[in-house]
């Protein structure tokens, strides 16, 4: 299905829920940046549910986000959907949640999450990238963010336990909302 239009057509209301959620509020279809649109996007909501609920509940929200993901884009690939659309950002958001999980919440932790995720995400070094190209179907699409997301979580925890060795990022970690 090569059809760009193919996320603004709407054959019922389940087919207009499941585009508008892969692309997040329809955010996918924008012309410039789709993935880093919707990363912007997720940031609020991940920053939201970390604040008033709990990291582990964002976490596993990215894990329920993915497993429903991959389930409708797997039927849209069996209806011959091309693999991994630009218009699909819901991979974005599961993927900056992990590392928000992972960071904090603070306005340092929310800009280094989406940094560092981003550019895991473009780069996609070592089995990312490897599971970007090799795996197919929904799985694929969704799991090479979840692992950007888990090792930009991974540096970001790093990153902030050797800035917080000088006194002089000490305000500038703690800096929240």
């Amino acid at each position: 299905m090569q059809d760009k239009n193919f996320f603004l057509q709407f054959q019922n209301t389940k087919d207009f829920l499941c585009k508008m959620y892969l692309t997040l509020f329809f955010s996918g279809l924008s012309k410039k940046a789709p993935g880093t649109l919707g990363t912007l996007i997720a940031l609020p909501f991940g920053w939201a549910i970390t604040y008033f609920i709990a990291p582990s509940t964002l976490f596993l929200l990215a894990l329920l986000v993915s497993v429903i993901a991959i389930k409708i884009i797997d039927n849209y690939e069996n209806q011959g959907l091309n693999h991994d659309r630009q218009e699909i950002v819901i991979d974005e958001l599961a993927g900056v949640w992990i590392s928000i999980a992972m960071i904090g919440h603070t306005y340092f932790a929310l800009m280094l999450a989406f940094i560092l995720f981003r550019i895991f995400d473009i780069w996609k070094p070592s089995i990312i990238g490897r599971i970007d190209k090799n795996t197919k179907g929904g799985l694929g699409v969704m799991g090479d963010d979840l692992l950007a997301g888990f090792f930009a979580g991974l540096l970001g925890l790093i990153l902030i336990k050797l800035l917080s060795q000088f006194q002089t990022f000490e305000n500038l970690l703690k800096l929240s909302f």
